[in-house]
């Protein structure tokens, strides 16, 4: 079997390749020493250390008193707070009864201790003691206190611990009305305390 001209089979025609490259390994940020494991961190600003603070002791001895639930009446329903009662002193002399109102008990009692350091009084002890027989009504409360060597504390409810904190010994006290509320009776007392240094 011959082949004409016109059917002579074509030359291989050459065919272009373009030479495609080998795609290029992009290295990795080279991490130093001291960042190695820990997340980058936001804002630009290096972590510190944490440094351990120590709350300080404070020179007064507090106790709380009395703490209570209270509502308010608002268009949607009650809102609750609490209102906390603290006595603080240093058992030198020096004492305050504090009231504080918040969401919650813990700011409360900072409220109640604010407000105790504010209304400090200091009394003039003779011996642990009180120089004279004192009394003093606050609201509904009304009181007196007697000094009675070598008897220590003889008190109740809410005068017990204000004379305690005060460091007041050897005295007997007498609550003369029939109310419960100790804000008032802690009170009262630190009214009858305030006659001794008048």
């Amino acid at each position: 079997m011959t082949l004409t001209e016109n059917e002579a089979p074509a030359a291989a025609e050459p065919v272009a390749t373009e030479a495609v490259a080998a795609p290029q390994e992009v290295a990795a940020p080279q991490r130093s020493e001291d960042n190695r494991g820990r997340r980058p961190q936001r804002g630009g600003r290096s972590p510190r250390p944490r440094q351990g603070r120590e709350r300080e002791r404070s020179e007064f001895d507090q106790a709380t008193l009395d703490v209570r639930r209270v509502a308010r009446v608002m268009a949607g329903g009650r809102r609750f707070s609490f209102s906390v009662t603290v006595v603080i002193g240093d058992r030198k002399g020096r004492v305050g009864v504090g009231l504080g109102k918040g969401a919650d008990t813990a700011l409360a009692i900072d409220k109640a201790v604010r407000d105790a350091r504010r209304h400090l009084i200091t009394v003039p002890l003779k011996d642990g003691s009180i120089a004279h027989e004192i009394s003093a009504k606050y609201a509904s409360s009304t009181l007196t206190i007697m000094p009675s060597p070598g008897r220590g504390l003889v008190a109740g409810s809410a005068v017990r611990t204000v004379l305690e904190y005060a460091g007041i010994g050897n005295v007997v006290s007498k609550i003369l009305t029939r109310t419960k509320n100790k804000l008032t009776i802690a009170r009262a007392t630190v009214e009858a305390l305030k006659t001794l240094s008048a």
